[in-house]
């Protein structure tokens, strides 16, 4: 979502910048397109990219927290746990 993002930044960007010097070709199909047309459509677009790269990000850091978060419960490097173990009743009686 992120690598969306950008490309949408690039589109806003050259819509933003053709439609300031000829208004009429991103806006072919109205009968009389302004400058400010094009500034509020930009104004849309930009909230739209940020919008979309924050939530791209966020997704990204959650997958890698997954990610890790799995990577650690599967861990086999970790050192054992010692286990007692139980004694006899024939060692003891032996020792007495």
């Amino acid at each position: 979502m992120v690598n969306y993002s950008f490309h949408l930044a690039f589109w806003t960007i050259l819509f933003f910048t053709i439609g300031m010097f000829k208004p009429h070709w991103p806006l072919f199909f109205l009968k009389k397109p302004d400058r400010f047309l094009i500034l509020i459509i930009t104004t849309i677009l930009v909230m739209i990219t940020f919008t979309m790269y924050g939530e791209g990000t966020k997704r990204e850091k959650l997958a890698a927290e997954a990610k890790t978060a799995v990577s650690k419960a599967t861990n086999t490097d970790s050192t054992p746990v010692p286990v007692p173990v139980p004694t006899s009743d024939k060692a003891t009686t032996e020792k007495k």
